[in-house]
């Protein structure tokens, strides 16, 4: 696990909670779709595997970003949503967004 980075900066702070490889696109997948399941994240981020999806989940879950929520009991059957904590993280996905159809063309198809 890496280090965590300077915690009187609040910009590391925030990248020791967001900031590794796949956590935006999961945040993005929140965002532009609510609540998900463990599945649906999986079909969606090609090239993720379980065990990072998970670990990156509970990071999440763990800073508050997420929660988890059953919605069926047996068998137990859980989905992720953003808390408000997570909700404020909506401005941010929008401006990497923009930024990335601004600056970031597209490669074309072969």
């Amino acid at each position: 696990m890496p280090k965590p980075l300077d915690p009187r900066c609040p910009i590391a702070r925030t990248l020791n909670v967001i900031g590794e490889r796949w956590t935006l696109l999961i945040l993005r997948d929140f965002v532009l779709h609510g609540p998900r399941r463990f599945q649906d994240l999986q079909d969606s981020l090609v090239g993720i595997s379980p065990n990072t999806l998970s670990a990156r989940l509970k990071t999440l879950e763990d800073s508050g970003v997420i929660r988890r929520r059953f919605y069926e009991q047996h068998p137990p059957r859980a989905e992720y949503v953003l808390t408000e904590k997570g909700e404020a993280l909506r401005p941010i996905t929008r401006a990497l967004k923009e930024w990335g159809e601004l600056y970031v063309p597209r490669k074309p198809s072969k």
